[in-house]
């Protein structure tokens, strides 16, 4: 029996979905044909796979590769000479600003600045304070002077290896506070759908049952149903500012407010904008209160090596007050070895990452800060107009500096693979069916946003002349959004993620 993806996908669109949903429950409810289904779903998932996996693995048979350690170790000049290669071959995409996200400064000057004071720390650990007391000051001088900017110099916090533990870190303070002043046992979050996905990851590490509520019609969260789904178990309402899908600001005065009204915590998502959104605000932009001037919130999560222009490894996570944050310590009294104790996920860390992280921030200080905001709002003001004037394109909600957009009229996916062969690697969400740029300084170069324009415009022509070419990312993607078995869904994300681990 082989029934192709598409061919199931094909047949479930002829139904009402929520009879689909049905079916397939029914189907799942005999382990024979539930098992039967999976292994179609992975077969096509493997091929699927085989096909891209080229795309995955650029450098088979171009540069040497080891399944094993090999019998005489590679000379360091030979080895330098290979990464040397593989970093050329790398970094045109992003230098030339062709990227979303990913890279957000990324200026040569910069970027050598930060090599130096990394391979001036390379060794340190601050795991070992009393052997690397400068990590110490780097770290919590990081912490205070990120409090100071997002509203409360008073507020106290952590460095953490990047967004997601800062917001692992958060959800496990909670959970644990919860457990020691409340007694309550099987904790519950509160997070809009376009909350990102390290909450699920919190949630399914912290055994926390995630309860989503939709988003209103600007993709921000729906405050009434934020309401209705508070029960005598929840012990955290979290909102954006911005979300990563469409860059919008939820509504946070109103979240925050109202759980403080409950006696409930609330965390502010700011990784992707806690670093520019102070310095939008203060250029004259509309920028709604999501910080610790509200008195509801209760921490906070922004990420230093994004608008922090802060190498990759760091973030900063924020409580209102010590009390909360000594529930996110981790402590052990008892071991053999001594005692133990560390503020966050890992034990020994990459001190050379926070002095890195403390030398970009001291060096751009708040002027550079405010002139990076003017140039990255420049650049995402011009984009945003640019395809707003494009009638068969429309963006989704008012976004500041993330722009996603969508069409009623033609494929956006095979408009992302059109950008995708012009050189550009974009973002495609789903949930709606949309693509986003998020602008960065690498988006400031001159030229550069009326190419990206440029460039759109081409891809909207060439997918409404050409509606049946699927391009590469369309199927997988149509797949993922009108398969209503999640799981079967997340067989294929299995088996995406084995594929980046063969050798």
């Amino acid at each position: 029996m082989d029934i192709k993806i598409t061919t199931v996908e094909r047949i479930m669109k002829r139904f009402d979905p929520r009879l689909v949903e049905s079916f397939m429950k029914l189907l799942k409810s005999f382990s024979l044909t539930r098992n039967l289904i999976k292994s179609l779903v992975q077969k096509e998932g493997t091929a699927l796979m085989k096909e891209i996996e080229g795309a995955l693995k650029p450098y088979r048979g171009s540069v040497p590769g080891f399944v094993a350690l090999p019998d005489k170790g590679m000379s360091r000049k030979d080895i330098l000479n290979l990464m040397k290669d593989l970093r050329k071959r790398e970094e045109s995409k992003w230098k030339k600003g062709m990227v979303s996200g990913a890279v957000y400064h990324g200026d040569a000057g910069h970027v050598d600045f930060l090599n130096q004071v990394y391979a001036i720390n390379s060794q340190a650990n601050p795991l070992h304070m009393d052997v690397w007391p400068s990590i110490i000051k780097f770290e919590s001088e990081i912490v205070s002077m990120t409090a100071a900017m997002l509203g409360d110099s008073s507020a106290c916090g952590s460095l953490t290896s990047g967004g997601t533990e800062s917001i692992l870190m958060a959800m496990k303070a909670y959970r644990d506070r919860a457990r020691a002043e409340h007694g309550i046992r099987k904790p519950e979050m509160i997070v809009p759908v376009t909350a990102h996905a390290a909450f699920d990851k919190a949630a399914q590490y912290f055994n926390i049952k995630i309860i989503k509520v939709p988003v209103d019609d600007r993709y921000r969260a729906d405050i009434a149903a934020v309401k209705k789904a508070i029960s005598r178990r929840t012990i955290v309402i979290a909102g954006s500012a911005p979300s990563f899908p469409h860059g919008m600001i939820d509504p946070i005065e109103e979240l925050s407010e109202l759980a403080r009204s409950k006696n409930i915590g609330f965390h502010t998502d700011a990784c992707l904008g806690g670093f520019l959104l102070p310095w939008v605000e203060k250029l004259g932009y509309p920028v709604p209160a999501f910080d610790f001037r509200l008195p509801g919130v209760t921490s906070m999560s922004a990420d230093t090596h994004k608008y922090g222009y802060a190498a990759k490894g760091t973030s900063v996570v924020l409580y209102r007050d010590t009390d909360l944050r000594h529930y996110q310590f981790f402590k052990t009294p008892d071991w053999p070895g001594g005692l133990y104790f560390s503020p966050t996920m890992a034990g020994s860390r990459p001190g050379a990452l926070s002095a890195a992280c403390w030398a970009s921030m001291v060096s751009m200080g708040e002027k550079g800060y405010l002139d990076a905001a003017r140039k990255i709002m420049a650049a995402a003001d011009k984009i945003r107009k640019g395809i707003e004037a494009m009638p068969e394109l429309y963006i989704l909600g008012d976004p500041l500096w993330v722009i996603a957009f969508a069409s009623k009229d033609l494929n956006i996916y095979g408009v992302m693979d059109y950008m995708t062969r012009k050189g550009w690697s974009l973002n495609g969400l789903h949930k709606p069916s949309c693509v986003h740029i998020c602008v960065t300084l690498r988006h400031t170069q001159p030229g550069l946003a009326e190419r990206f324009l440029s460039d759109l415009k081409k891809a909207v022509r060439y997918v409404l002349k050409n509606p049946d070419d699927k391009g590469d990312m369309a199927p997988m993607y149509g797949m993922a959004a009108s398969f209503p078995d999640r799981g079967l869904v997340s067989d294929v994300m299995d088996i995406y993620m084995d594929t980046l681990y063969k050798v």
